[in-house]
Parts: structure tokens; sequence; C-alpha cells
């Protein structure tokens, strides 16, 4: 099988995906497979950029995070049409 590394994309995709119906950081380190040192960073960053909101420490995918979802499976919908062709 072969595995490719995922990117920032990916990683914001899983967390904002986690988040949607609100999830606390140990959730989001084991439902998106990453660490805490690396999730904290990326909290800091959907937080700044309005993709995430933080409630009683739990975090929430906003309005504009959901938008971001969306183009991304829209973006990622066809590379996986190909990756399943070429299989």
């Amino acid at each position: 099988m072969n595995r490719v590394r995922r990117n920032d994309l990916d990683i914001c995709a899983d967390i904002l995906n986690v988040a949607q119906s609100g999830a606390r950081k140990t959730q989001i380190v084991y439902q998106a497979n990453l660490n805490f040192k690396i999730v904290k960073r990326y909290l800091e960053r959907l937080t700044s950029g309005g993709m995430l909101d933080s409630e009683e420490s739990r975090f929430y995918t906003t309005e504009k995070g959901v938008d971001f979802l969306d183009n991304y499976r829209a973006l990622i919908s066809p590379m996986k049409a190909l990756e399943m062709a070429q299989d």
C-alpha cells in the first residue's frame, strides 16, 4: 500500500472535520491522528484564522471552517477518483 504524507491542508481539514460537532483537544489528537505538540500549533492557526472557535475547552468549526472543508473536498474529489482508477 502506498502511504502518502499529509500536507498542511489535509491536516487542517482533518481537524475541522473532527471539530464540526465540537471536540476537546484530546479527541482531535486521536481522531485526526496527530500528537499534542503538533495539534497545538494547528489549533492556534485555525483559531486565529477564524476557522475554529474555542468555548469551554471545546473546539468548534466555524462557518468559515465549513466553507474551507467544502472547498477542500471539491478540490480533492477528482484526485481521489484518479487514485482509485490507478489501483
